[in-house]
């Protein structure tokens, strides 16, 4: 039996891109590159290991608008268009890198995880990728937890109980209806935690959820276990910490496996080099130079000048790093073990998109780890967040306080002088939502239209991914722009409605645009009141 369990935790979430309205979109290349370098990566080891008899556990948290996304007949159309064009352009690649044929084998490399790409893509899943996961679930392999409807950062939420009811009533239904049963976790978007979230938590079914270090290190009582066992909140929902020491050897680009020289760098590609009447037919429409996936360099070390990469000796690396990876956290459960007296769950968090994205070995790095834990079988184990809790416990109760993940790790990545101007408008939008749900409680028609696209303009102005892209600088010009065309049309929309004199061109055409939850009822903004339960835990805070 082993010692202790790693608890792979791989967070799948992109913002809710979708432009119909162009026949390209440069952001829409953030789904596209995710599923070729992410998601299909991802979904062929986990398709090896099943097929090779390996026992392994991960789970995976796929957020609403992401899920949205892969099952979208326009995105789907798309990619396929964007794979079939990176085909074609590493065809004349390998022709154009005949007489250099150190760069001709990664143009053939290229060539071969495009065509498999669009191959799986298209033959072996019909072009739903959703059900690859669906499928590795049912196979007992992957936990699949949800996240709030548009990832909206809850903490700053917490004068809209309604708000708070909407992202989490909505992200459980869709993840039913797209995955075929409710989740028994969900990833609280930036790791985002308040007093009282665990209580709306409770109220739609969710049993556990993850938050950094600190949320449970500063836990009242102090947590016996510290962050190798859950804490239950007095809202009945278990909490999991992530592990700072497994976290940090595959975060950091500094100290962590990703930035060793032999891996291949992300930033320096190709199509910024090669003639531009040559990839011109690959760009947008725009006919902006963009990254399209031609990375021939490693990292090389801190210089300009970069030496080629090389596929052997990068996989080498990733088998030596996942070796590491495996030892250190052998050596960290049998000493949690022998101290805690109780097998620990080392929680090791990151967002999906490190593996094959960021970090082109990831997935080579993730496949080997899992191998070597299932071939040894010694003192460490895999095991979900729901495993664990049936087969382990009693579990400590204690109150957890405000925390995110992120720079110093309370909100200030969310709220900061880059985008504190979006919330006095977001915030009113989120009362004349509710206003609106109690003053027509029953609409029919066109004005029930109304009403449910003034609620999906709500969700998506709230995506916490607006203010982290203010934040970093990176794009930040269409994060701005789309905080404003959401709050734009949901205030056009609240003055319709309460006018009676609702826009039926325009509301069809915002429909055909921000097409997100079809079935959503905007009455799930009516209850605007926290749960009892809060309002009873507060009181008693108060009184001692």
């Amino acid at each position: 039996m082993p010692k202790g369990y790693l608890s792979l935790v791989l967070h799948a979430h992109l913002p809710y891109v979708r432009h119909p309205e162009y026949k390209s979109f440069l952001e829409e290349d953030w789904l596209f590159e995710a599923i070729t370098e992410t998601y299909i990566p991802l979904i062929r080891v986990f398709q090896r290991l099943t097929d090779d008899g390996v026992d392994f556990r991960v789970t995976l948290s796929l957020s609403p608008p992401l899920v949205t996304m892969l099952q979208d007949p326009l995105l789907q159309e798309r990619y396929v268009r964007h794979i079939t064009g990176l085909v074609e352009l590493t065809e004349k690649e390998i022709d154009r890198c005949a007489g250099e044929p150190r760069l001709r084998v990664l143009a053939e490399m290229y060539h071969s995880i495009f065509d498999e790409c669009r191959r799986v893509f298209t033959e072996e899943y019909g072009l739903d990728l959703v059900r690859a996961f669906r499928a590795f679930r049912d196979a007992g392999k992957l936990e699949i937890t949800t996240c709030a409807a548009t990832h909206g950062y809850l903490p700053l939420m917490q004068q809209q109980p309604a708000s708070i009811r909407a992202q989490l009533r909505l992200a459980v239904e869709h993840h039913r209806a797209a995955l075929g049963r409710d989740p028994a976790g969900i990833w609280l978007p930036e790791c985002g935690y308040f007093p009282g979230v665990d209580t709306y938590l409770a109220e739609v079914g969710i049993r556990f959820t993850f938050v950094d270090s600190h949320g449970v290190l500063h836990a009242v009582p102090k947590p016996r276990y510290g962050t190798f066992a859950p804490v239950v909140t007095p809202g009945g929902v278990a909490v999991f910490a992530r592990d700072l020491e497994s976290s940090k050897q595959v975060w950091s680009a500094e100290e962590g496996y990703p930035g060793d020289y032999s891996y291949r760098d992300f930033y320096r590609d190709y199509a910024y080099e090669l003639d531009y009447d040559y990839v011109k037919p690959y760009l947008g429409a725009d006919g902006f130079r963009k990254m399209l996936g031609l990375k021939y360099y490693r990292i090389t070390g801190k210089t300009e000048t970069k030496e080629l990469y090389d596929p052997e000796v990068a996989r080498a690396r990733a088998r030596e790093h996942a070796a590491n990876f495996m030892f250190n956290r052998e050596h960290q459960a049998e000493h949690l073990e022998s101290l805690l007296g109780r097998p620990p769950i080392i929680v090791a968090p990151y967002d999906a998109e490190l593996f094959g994205h960021w970090w082109f070995e990831g997935p080579m790095w993730l496949e080997e780890l899992l191998r070597k834990i299932d071939e040894v079988r010694g003192p460490l184990g895999t095991a979900t967040p729901s495993d664990y809790l049936e087969n382990q416990g009693p579990f400590q109760t204690a109150r957890l306080f405000h925390s995110s993940w992120g720079y110093r790790g309370y909100s200030e990545v969310w709220l900061n002088g880059s985008n504190d101007y979006v919330y006095p408008h977001v915030h009113r939008a989120a009362k004349r939502m509710t206003e609106l749900a109690k003053t027509y409680p029953d609409a029919s028609g066109l004005r029930l239209r109304a009403l449910n696209q003034a609620a999906r303009e709500l969700l998506l102005a709230q995506s916490s991914d607006w203010a982290f892209i203010m934040k970093t600088g990176m794009m930040a010009e269409y994060a701005h722009k789309r905080t404003r065309d959401h709050v734009s049309r949901f205030t056009r929309l609240y003055e319709e409605i309460k006018g009676n004199r609702v826009d039926e061109k325009r509301l069809a055409e915002i429909e055909w645009r921000d097409r997100i939850f079809p079935e959503i009822d905007y009455r799930v903004y009516a209850e605007d009141e926290p749960p009892a339960e809060m309002v009873e835990s507060a009181r008693g805070l108060s009184a001692g």
